[in-house]
């Protein structure tokens, strides 16, 4: 406890007053040869083998509230996140990043926005919002390309936008996916104006990543103690997300679209059996091509923030170990108050029920394989 108190305090002493400062000095990186800074490098092993691990749920942020003060100050991502988040997701931090990585041993870190998604903004501040947060994440990950992919920010309010910006962030910027929230300002993601930014998806054979930012009507639905909006509104977004992917047909139009889920899936991932059991008994339920349980284990995946060994081996029971990726949640795994996990590969390892080469795909092999990762 004492040196992860230290580790903490370092980080805000050494990052005080950083901000983005271009790619040209941040070229530093460590290859998997290479020892750690200040330290030795942990490697993860399993049944005698090195594994190369990836935590496909880790945030960066972009300080963007110069860009939105004259127009929703409420939005300022700064104050949602607070002084220390902002400090430590900074492009600026990558080697107290790169620090925690090494003493954690994760090899990889596949980076996304802090959730921010601005959905309200106009099609001008959304172009200039998403270009700034993909080209300093792009840039970051770039500069050290043997530690991080990069998924990107997309304005999905303004579909056309979206697939402009895929395009040009998967062949010029070298993203591997894109993140989103569960709706869109409200709207769901199944809607017909989204299909574009899914058929584009599908084209380019890149991830989507749903990380919700809250839950609409949250201030009435989850007001008093409990921290209710994240820890139970976060993944109840996801889930009513992707249950509208499902039941309108979204993932049956297009088969190739591969999403990964934060927080376990949310939690339809973990009751797949009624909404089977809607597919073959109620009238209610639109005819879909497959029972619901079927796109985990072929289009949609999760990451491993459950929290609990029992929790990890129902997980991979219900949607197959091949569709399940560790995810750390990345700074939010340290720090207070943190919804991350902080065991990070630990809460994969010795799992029981789960096998080493279980464990070798969770810990990396499946999201090498889903994000063209190379050692």
């Amino acid at each position: 406890m004492s040196n992860r108190r230290e580790f903490l305090n370092g980080l805000v002493g050494a990052m005080s007053g950083i901000f983005f400062v271009g790619c040209d000095l941040m070229n530093a990186g460590v290859s998997p040869q290479q020892p750690a800074r200040g330290g030795k490098r942990r490697q993860v092993m399993v049944g005698g083998r090195r594994v190369l691990t990836v935590d496909v749920h880790s945030h960066c942020y972009v300080d963007i509230d110069e860009l939105l003060k004259e127009h929703k100050p409420d939005t300022a991502s700064t104050g949602s996140l607070g002084p220390f988040r902002a400090t430590i997701l900074k492009p600026s931090s990558v080697e107290a990043r790169l620090q925690h990585m090494d003493e954690h041993g994760i090899d990889f870190q596949v980076v996304s926005p802090a959730p921010s998604y601005n959905y309200w903004a106009d099609r001008d501040l959304a172009s200039r919002i998403v270009q700034r947060q993909n080209d300093q994440i792009a840039g970051m990950c770039s500069s050290h390309s043997d530690r991080f992919v990069s998924l990107g920010a997309l304005a999905l309010q303004h579909p056309d936008l979206a697939v402009e910006q895929m395009e040009y962030a998967v062949k010029k910027l070298g993203m591997r996916g894109f993140e989103t929230d569960g709706n869109v300002d409200g709207e769901p993601l199944s809607a017909r104006k989204f299909d574009p930014v899914w058929a584009k998806a599908e084209e380019l054979g890149i991830l989507i990543f749903i990380h919700p930012a809250g839950t609409p009507g949250s201030q009435l639905r989850f007001p008093g103690n409990g921290y209710l909006d994240n820890v139970i509104g976060h993944p109840l977004e996801t889930t009513v997300a992707l249950s509208h992917l499902i039941f309108e047909g979204t993932l049956d139009r297009y088969p190739g679209l591969k999403i990964c889920c934060a927080h376990g899936g949310g939690y339809l991932a973990s009751y797949l059996g009624r909404s089977d059991h809607c597919v073959e008994a109620s009238e209610n339920c639109k005819p879909v091509k497959k029972h619901p349980s079927e796109y985990f284990k072929q289009q949609l995946y999760c990451d491993s923030i459950v929290f609990t060994a029992e929790g990890l081996r129902h997980l991979v029971a219900e949607v197959g170990v091949s569709h399940v990726l560790l995810g750390t949640d990345f700074p939010f795994d340290i720090g207070a108050p943190h919804m991350g996990d902080p065991r990070g590969v630990d809460s994969i390892l010795g799992v029981p029920g789960l096998s080493d080469d279980d464990q070798r795909a969770i810990l990396g092999g499946n999201a090498t394989r889903l994000l063209g990762i190379s050692s």
